[in-house]
């Protein structure tokens, strides 16, 4: 016993919460949004160039091919 107004206080809260619609401040998330000086930046011109491997390719290219079959022997 007692559980029933608890019950009907927790259902109210939860539909309190789910139609519950604050009034939107279009302004501040404009604001937000743009962010301060409102120009685009770029936020990858900061990280260092990735260096060129092609050179290493051919070089360890039979390595590779081996560890393939390697992996199908244990397997079969």
């Amino acid at each position: 016993m007692g559980r029933g107004r608890q019950k009907a206080k927790a259902t109210k809260q939860a539909r309190d919460i789910k139609y519950y619609s604050p009034n939107t401040d279009y302004s501040a998330l404009q604001r937000e949004l743009t962010g301060p000086g409102s120009r685009a930046t770029n936020h990858f011109a900061d990280d260092p160039v990735e260096p060129d491997y092609s050179a290493y390719v051919d070089k360890y290219a039979d390595d590779l091919d081996d560890d393939d079959e390697v992996d199908s022997r244990r397997i079969g």
